[in-house]
């Protein structure tokens, strides 16, 4: 029976700024500060242009958002054939259907809303009664649209652009063509309104963009760009006549309009396509977004007219190829990409993110040169290490790359690759000019950098010198390649995993050889936790060999995985193992039982994954994917049995989580809706009679009953109290802790013998507390004396057991009655350190009243046989605990 995880559940996704779709610009009159909007998938982000930092995150979409669009209350998006709009930036208030295919254009219209699907229909619709205001259809073969927009003060019109390069401009109130122009024989791919009234700029497919008189139909000027097809195009309007357009190849390129020529180029200012581009009003600041995962804003203020780099939000523009925890908060996460960058993310607030640059060569030539003309770039990483463990004396992070022998060092707390290049001069050899690193390993202490080669070769190197430090092996470590290296956190021991089918064990200082382990497949990759000294081996036939390097002897075996297995964690108690294959399935198993506890499909194969050092998040990345994934663990702050799956059972896709929190409770997650989560658990007031069980109240309530004097005496007022205002004499109270008034037929009436002079043993108030003492005596239910002890204070304790004592208006019965007590509580092995208490605070206030009277005497010896056989029991199995946890503290096992 198929079931969603119950470990884990989608919490949110990081490194998402933008995509493809062009980003929208809204003024908010209110705040008085500029937004951009950018889509993300199946959601849209929603930032401020003072400080780029995020604002909102929208709901989920069912699926990829196509366009979006905004006006000065609304965020317009489309999704399919479906359109939607948002307010706050977050909650859907509209929904508008009836296309029949996908929207790919959106264009607020005053209180209308215009929207244009791949079938080149134009449907007009009302945007507070969501009603279909009109429809204009277009034959696709003819006039398929790919631009509009509305030219100011023409009311009641838009402008149309089309793939066949004409272009046609329409009455939307009336539903008639009112002109049509020519074009220039190429498709149109951007429409934009210039400030100059009647004027419109044109953005054509071959690089040319016109800037055209829409009155008179006549073209006042060209411009041709030489990046090929005109993506997007802005105007200043803060005061200088420049237009920007934007390229497929992420180039910008600023003309002067009152001059007519090129007035600046903004080279590499995106690693793609530049899809967004909005001038802010009246501000020389220019906002841009691309396909590349980055979303910048951009200051003219250089001599030559173009623009500077003020903010921006960058993520991997491909996607990341692994993911680790870096430091032991779990805060950060290194990921590499396959755009050859590192970078770190954090799963407390997007502001703390940041780029470990992109790995070069030649670091000077790049910033030379810049990251878009740059000829130094590396390979991307394959596998990296880091330590914190002297992060701040030199490099803490060495990566490998793809198709290289070389190693890099990368620097955390500087964010840049470090001065290191790692390489041994046997590489230099025709023998081994072909070598490449696979894997690389630092130590716990951060001094030691260890490097596995595809000819077998170890090395060691020193990451402060970047000095060479021995090998292992003479002359390999390996008759293969080396799949994994690790060492162990005291470095004493080197495990080293090659596709020769073995597992070997070294001594890290002296590089001897310990003991060679043969295992059925090849080694693909290994993972260990130096704390509990379990190493994991994932090997070619998707098997998985759990190995203890203490005894150097495979301990567990999990077979389940049909595909090859991407990478692996430990939980940071080293419980779990949780795997991820290509076979699209994340699998968590147990190590104690050595059984499969938890598994869900993904849509798509994770890659890496690590979970964090404090167990509460999984992070993983997954084939194709720009975005790192955040999975919370349930156990975590809920009840989950953790029995193993059936033989039977079928995993069930989860859906990936958004870049918006999870918010707890989702239908889907709800743990009424599965099947194997039972009811709430519910601790049972004795577990078992064989134990003694403590009370739930606070210490404050019971610990201070012996020194209650001693704080009456610290916390003394400075001054006497003031007396309140009495009662009137003729109103009859009630005795007790608390001023109450006696009802009307409680008052002083006449006896027998008519007299109106109580006897002595007439007048014996008892108190609540007294009341329910006696009664327990004839009874013999002492819980709800309990009960009513637990509900007071410190203070009236000691006020209720002094009034037990004949001349404070008790008895010796009483008193009696209350040593009984004691001995039921203490033979119930319930609320044990609550009977101590009160029975400590009962022996201080009347020891030589109990020692003068012989019925009390013998009371207390009956209790003292009780309390010695109660001690007796506990004693006994502190002792048996005591055994048994310093014999697992000495013994060999």
């Amino acid at each position: 029976m198929g079931s969603p995880s119950r470990i884990f559940c989608g919490y949110r996704a990081l490194g998402f700024n933008s995509n493809h779709v062009p980003l929208a610009v809204r003024y908010h009159q209110k705040h008085k500060e500029n937004y951009v909007v950018t889509c993300v998938g199946k959601a849209f982000h929603t930032y401020n242009c003072s400080k780029l930092g995020i604002v909102s995150v929208s709901n989920s979409h069912p699926d990829d958002i196509n366009c979006l669009a905004v006006d000065a209350y609304l965020v317009f998006t489309g999704c399919k054939n479906v359109i939607r709009a948002f307010t706050r930036g977050r909650e859907v208030s509209h929904t508008y259907e009836g296309h029949e295919s996908n929207v790919i254009l959106l264009l607020p219209f005053g209180n209308h809303l215009i929207s244009v699907d791949e079938d080149s229909y134009v449907n007009i619709w009302d945007i507070q009664s969501e009603e279909l205001y009109s429809s204009l259809g277009f034959e696709k073969e003819v006039f398929a649209i790919t631009a509009a927009f509305h030219p100011s003060t023409y009311l009641n019109k838009i402008l149309l652009g089309s793939k066949q390069g004409a272009l046609q401009l329409w009455n939307i109130k009336t539903g008639k063509l009112i002109y049509s122009f020519t074009g220039w024989k190429q498709a149109v791919t951007v429409l934009e309104q210039a400030p100059a009234v009647d004027v419109a700029a044109i953005g054509l497919a071959d690089g040319q963009v016109i800037l055209h008189n829409l009155k008179y139909d006549e073209t006042l000027m060209k411009f041709m760009q030489d990046w090929g097809p005109v993506t997007t195009v802005a105007f200043r309007t803060d005061g200088s006549p420049v237009m920007a357009t934007g390229s497929v190849a992420g180039h910008i390129a600023l003309w002067n309009l009152e001059e007519k020529r090129l007035l600046s180029q903004m080279r590499g200012a995106h690693s793609g396509s530049v899809t967004g581009m909005k001038c802010l009003p009246s501000e020389p600041l220019m906002v841009t977004s691309s396909a590349d995962n980055s979303l910048k804003v951009w200051i003219f203020d250089q001599p030559d007219g173009g623009g500077r780099l003020l903010r921006q939000r960058t993520g991997h523009s491909a996607p990341p190829s692994k993911v680790r925890f870096h430091g032991n908060n779990g805060q950060n996460i290194l990921s590499a990409g396959q755009d050859s960058t590192l970078r770190s993310f954090s799963t407390v607030h997007d502001r703390h993110n940041k780029s470990l640059g992109r790995a070069s060569y030649n670091k000077a030539e790049t910033k030379k040169t810049g990251l878009k003309l740059d000829q130094h770039m590396m390979p991307p990483i394959t596998d990296f290490d880091s330590e914190i463990s002297r992060q701040s004396d030199w490099d803490n992070i060495l990566a490998c790359h793809r198709g290289l022998g070389e190693v890099t060092t990368w620097n955390y707390q500087r964010s840049s690759m470090g001065k290191h290049r790692l390489a041994h001069q046997r590489l230099t050899s025709k023998e081994h000019g072909g070598t490449v690193a696979l894997c690389v390993c630092l130590t716990s202490c951060g001094n030691f950098g260890l490097i596995g080669y595809s000819s077998g070769h170890v090395d060691v190197y020193n990451m402060q010198s970047g000095l060479h430090r021995g090998s292992y092996g003479n002359p390999t470590a390996h008759d293969g390649a080396v799949r994994g290296v690790a060492v162990d956190g005291l470095n004493q021991v080197t495990v080293t995993a090659g596709a020769d089918f073995t597992i070997k064990f070294w001594k890290f200082k002296q590089k001897q050889l310990l003991e060679t382990l043969k295992v059925e497949a090849q080694v693909a990759s290994i993972l260990l936790h130096r704390e509990s000294c379990m190493l994991a081996a994932a090997c070619d036939d998707f098997s998985i060999s759990i190995i203890d390097i203490e005894t150097r002897k495979v301990v567990r075996r999990f077979e389940g995985h049909t595909n090859r297995v991407n990478d692996m964690t430990f939980s940071p108690d080293s419980r779990w193992l949780v795997t991820a294959s290509m076979d699209a399935l994340v699998r968590t198993w147990d190590l104690p039982t050595g059984r499969l506890l938890d598994c869900f499909a993904l849509d798509a194969a994770a890659t890496s994954l690590t979970m964090s050092p404090t167990g509460d998040f999984l992070a993983t990345t997954h084939v194709d994917d720009l975005g790192i994934y955040l999975w919370s663990n349930k156990t975590l702050y809920t009840h989950v049995p953790l029995r193993p799956l059936p033989s039977d059972f079928e995993p069930v896709t989860m859906e990936m989580p958004s870049t918006s929190r999870k918010s707890q409770g989702a239908p889907e997650e709800r743990e009424e809706d599965v099947e194997y989560v039972t009811s709430d658990f519910k601790s049972p007031a004795q577990i078992s009679d064989e134990l003694v069980t403590l009370s739930l109240l606070p210490n404050s309530r019971w610990q201070n009953l012996l020194h209650l004097d001693i704080i009456k005496q610290r916390n003394k007022p400075k001054e006497p109290p003031k007396v309140p205002k009495s009662a009137p004499f003729f109103l009859p109270t009630v005795p007790g802790l608390e001023f109450k008034f006696a009802p009307a037929d409680e008052g002083i009436v006449a006896n027998k013998e008519g007299s109106h002079i109580s006897k002595l043993t007439e007048t014996q108030n008892l108190t609540e507390f007294g009341k329910l003492l006696k009664m327990s005596a004839s009874n013999g239910n002492t819980s709800e004396v309990l009960s009513k002890l637990k509900e007071l204070s410190p203070a009236a304790i000691d006020v209720e057991l002094r009034g037990l004592a004949p001349e404070a208006g008790g008895s010796v019965a009483l008193m009696v009655q209350f040593l009984k007590f004691i001995s039921d509580v203490l033979d119930s092995k319930k609320d044990f350190e609550l009977a101590q208490a009160y029975l400590g605070l009962f022996l201080k206030l009347h020891g030589e009243l109990i020692a003068n009277d012989q019925q009390l005497l013998e009371q207390a010896q009956l209790l003292g046989n009780s309390q010695a056989q109660a001690w007796k029991h506990l004693q006994t199995m502190f002792n048996q605990s005591l055994c048994l946890v310093n014999y697992l503290k000495s013994a060999t096992l």
